[in-house]
């Protein structure tokens, strides 16, 4: 019974830190600020904004080149955020009943 209520204290906590994520926000920028992207995490891309004025159109393999640079930054640094509010977390769960 001691073990079943640890679990669900676990579980909750766990439950809280993902909802936790939904407000982490990472913003990253390329280009001097042309391309901004916000992304939260829980790895899901909450806003793009393009300033035209800084974007060169008739270079669109530069643009395409900063929206690459900041989805790639972007989603690393949410990662990082969702690794270390999890990981306290998971470090305490007993799965040595998986079979691995």
């Amino acid at each position: 019974m001691g073990q079943t209520m640890d679990q669900m204290k676990m579980l909750n906590q766990l439950r809280k830190a993902q909802k936790d994520l939904k407000n982490e926000i990472v913003e990253v920028e390329a280009g001097d600020g042309a391309v901004v992207v916000q992304i939260n995490g829980e790895l899901k891309v909450k806003k793009v904004t393009l300033d035209p004025e800084k974007i060169d159109f008739d270079d669109i393999r530069e643009l395409e080149r900063w929206i690459e640079s900041c989805f790639r930054d972007g989603y690393a640094k949410a990662q990082e955020i969702a690794t270390e509010k999890m990981k306290p977390l998971m470090g305490n769960l007993n799965l040595g009943n998986l079979g691995f």
